[in-house]
């Protein structure tokens, strides 16, 4: 296949390397995962979906710290890094990649602990996470507008009856170093109250040399997360479960370097922080003959700052030009969701209301003068808007036995958004709108071993405004619609221990929303507008598989694939035509591949690579990334109640780009140029864990 042959050599041996144990015969089994994201809380193998789940010992041993490390190892999931942690995700092509405007409209939703995030997702530490959960294609009925491409879910350690508890030591190159606490057991004498609490605190200096100020932190990272959750079984028809999260991340932002590397130069970094505080509660009532009553209920508040350097030069950089930009902006977001539904065997019927108030403000100042022609300009600019958004939205869900052995189900969700928005440059305006998505699925069981299933599903994305000067017939765009037919196959063999979920699809973009980008004003980088537009028709189609295998008690491998060929079916704007070409940050591949081996004794060693092919940095140019493939190493010791692991992450110290800008950036002639913002070297560290009791 062509993505292996693009593959380096070196590569292609390990993905050869990596599967030559499927020869070993099977001795151990996997066991089933629960989707809890799914209405009805279907394990992987049942829900006629593509989805991607990472149980707790997957996650401590893909990664050390953030979300942003596993990504690679989802097939058809990506990440835009616009910022110090990834933030804007993209599932099957379909993501935000930069900082929003003027209102929420987010294509990918984030949720944790039943908390949304969609939008703002830097927070996703992994410190005492149970589960993550990827869902991919249009999540209509379930989730509506704010998973029009799927939806990430994230869920934390569930409380235990008995006490047990557990302590983390990171340290490591680069100035690492993390702590973490977690605790839990019974608060009640019956045991029907049930509790788990968790503390970690990260920091490490960010990769970045600093030459200009001397410092080696101006994109450090210092993320600190403290989690609650409180099962309380009031009685045996009432099961109340709440969650609490507080997680500050002030980190910094010093990522752009006028050679792409990693020495900068700016003499005023930014700051790409986010303090988030969310409570959430699930309330289940199941006293009646055969109907459970389910509410979720939800608030959240968000403080994020965003800034950064926009010249990323200084008055030596420039000499004897002098060109100096900052660019501000503080964000609120607050959310209030309340969700009821009632479930029997057969049906499903909700009501679902958000309430979200989103204030900014931003302040762009800048300087430039040019001695050789006498020409000055200068730029201080503050500006404020206020975003108030209501939706509500029923839905519904009904699921019948054909046969033994067929099941079809369909799924149906209206919603209707009501918006408000007046800002300081005098624009007032109060779009409101009527979607609708949903799903028809059949499946159908070959044995217990193997399941098919196919499935038709339409998820949609609220429209919007634009801000700012932007073209007279650019202020409105419209809804999207996303229609997506997929099949795919969930199979467990060789006695339960080889599980193979594969899927293939076709997704259409109906009335597709692009944002593009123009500067108004060369020389002055903080003057980029950008705008929202239906502009496309697109088409996407692809194929994934999740394959995971325990030969032996031993030894564990996986291979996870993403195939995907996204283009701009029609795309045209009065600056560029784009039609036929691919879309942004929709590599054709990603690939990982990886095992590990454990003794009896408690040594063990794992080796895990991912390969990305090249994608396009934006829809505003045709520059791309170049395709990379990264290799992660493991090597410790498990002891009962302790373990010891070294890491590498990165080993072979790849550069790769996972961001890129191509504008005039260099004073005085400003020449366009491609900009990219690296992803993380490698790194090297110790982590010590301690289980008790």
């Amino acid at each position: 296949m062509q993505f292996v042959r693009t593959l380096r050599p070196k590569y292609a041996v390990l993905l050869i390397s990596s599967m030559l144990p499927f020869v070993v015969s099977a001795q151990d089994t996997i066991d089933e995962i629960v989707v809890t994201a799914d209405f009805r809380g279907r394990s992987s193998s049942e829900l006629p979906a593509s989805v991607t789940v990472l149980g707790a010992e997957q996650i401590r041993q893909l990664a050390v710290q953030h979300f942003e490390e596993v990504i690679d190892t989802i097939p058809n999931l990506n990440w835009s890094g616009d910022g110090n942690r990834a933030r804007y995700f993209q599932i099957r092509g379909v993501g935000e990649l930069e900082q929003y405007q003027g209102a929420p409209n987010p294509s990918v939703g984030f949720l944790i602990d039943d908390i949304d995030f969609s939008g703002i997702g830097s927070i996703a530490t992994l410190f005492d996470m149970q589960q993550i959960e990827v869902l991919r294609g249009p999540q209509g009925s379930r989730y509506g507008a704010n998973a029009l491409a799927g939806l990430i879910y994230m869920r934390s350690t569930a409380p235990t009856d008995e006490f047990e508890g557990r302590a983390e030591l990171t340290v490591g190159a680069d100035d690492t170093l993390a702590v973490g606490v977690a605790i839990g057991g019974g608060l009640s004498a019956d045991g029907n109250v049930s509790y788990r609490l968790s503390a970690h605190q990260h920091e490490s200096n960010g990769f970045r040399d600093n030459t200009y100020l001397q410092r080696t932190d101006t994109n450090g990272r210092n993320e600190t997360t403290v989690r609650g959750r409180v099962h309380w079984s009031v009685s045996n028809d009432w099961q109340v479960d709440l969650a609490a999260l507080f997680a500050n991340s002030r980190n910094g932002y010093d990522a752009f370097a006028l050679d792409n590397g990693f020495v900068t130069l700016s003499d005023r970094p930014g700051k790409d922080a986010q303090e988030s505080i969310g409570v959430s509660a699930r309330v289940e009532y199941s006293g009646f003959s055969d109907v459970q009553v389910t509410s979720i209920s939800s608030i959240a508040v968000s403080d994020i700052e965003f800034s950064y350097d926009a010249d990323w030069g200084n008055e030596d950089s420039w000499a004897p030009v002098t060109y100096d930009y900052i660019s501000v902006s503080d964000r609120e977001r607050e959310t209030i969701s309340q969700e009821l539904r009632l479930a029997t065997d057969d049906w499903l019927f909700g009501i679902y209301a958000l309430q979200l108030k989103d204030t900014l403000v931003t302040f762009n100042q800048g300087e430039y003068y040019d001695p050789f022609y006498d020409f000055a300009d200068s730029l201080d600019d503050t500006f404020g808007s206020e975003y108030r958004a209501t939706s509500i939205a029923a839905f519904g869900q009904y699921e019948h036995n054909l046969s033994s052995v067929t099941r079809a189900s369909f799924g149906l969700r209206a919603e209707r958004r009501t918006t408000d928005y007046d800002d300081t440059a005098g624009l007032a305006v109060g779009p409101s709108e009527s979607m609708w998505g949903g799903e028809m699925t059949l499946s159908y069981d070959y044995s217990e071993s193997l399941t098919s299933f196919v499935s038709l599903s339409k998820g949609y994305k609220a429209g919007g405004f634009n801000l700012g000067v932007v073209p007279s017939d650019r202020r409105n765009f419209g809804a999207e619609e996303l229609w997506s037919l997929e099949a795919g196959i969930k199979a467990a063999l060789r006695q339960d221990s080889l599980i193979v979920n594969a899927s293939v699809f076709l997704n259409r973009r109906d009335n597709q929303q692009v944002r593009t980008s123009f500067q108004l004003i060369p020389g002055d980088p903080a003057s980029f507008v950008f705008f929202t537009d239906n502009a496309a028709q697109g088409e996407t189609t692809g194929f994934e598989a999740d394959i995971r295998w325990l030969p032996s008690d031993a030894w564990e491998f996986y291979l996870n694939i993403g195939l995907l060929d996204a283009t701009f079916e029609t795309f045209q704007t009065p600056q560029v035509d784009l039609s036929g070409r691919g879309q942004a940050h929709a590599p054709k591949y990603s690939i990982a591949l990886g095992g590990s081996y454990r003794h009896a004794n408690g040594v063990f060693v794992r080796l895990d690579t991912t390969a990305r092919d090249a994608f396009y940095f934006d829809v505003s140019h045709d520059q791309k990334s170049q395709a990379y493939e990264l290799v992660h190493a493991r090597i410790g010791y498990d002891a009962v109640s302790w373990s010891a692991q070294l890491w590498v992450r990165n080993l072979l110290d790849e550069s790769y780009a996972v961001r890129g800008f191509y504008f005039g950036n260099e004073p005085p002639d400003f020449p366009d140029a491609l900009y990219t913002r690296l992803g993380d070297p490698r790194q090297a560290g110790l982590s010590f864990t301690w289980e008790f009791k």
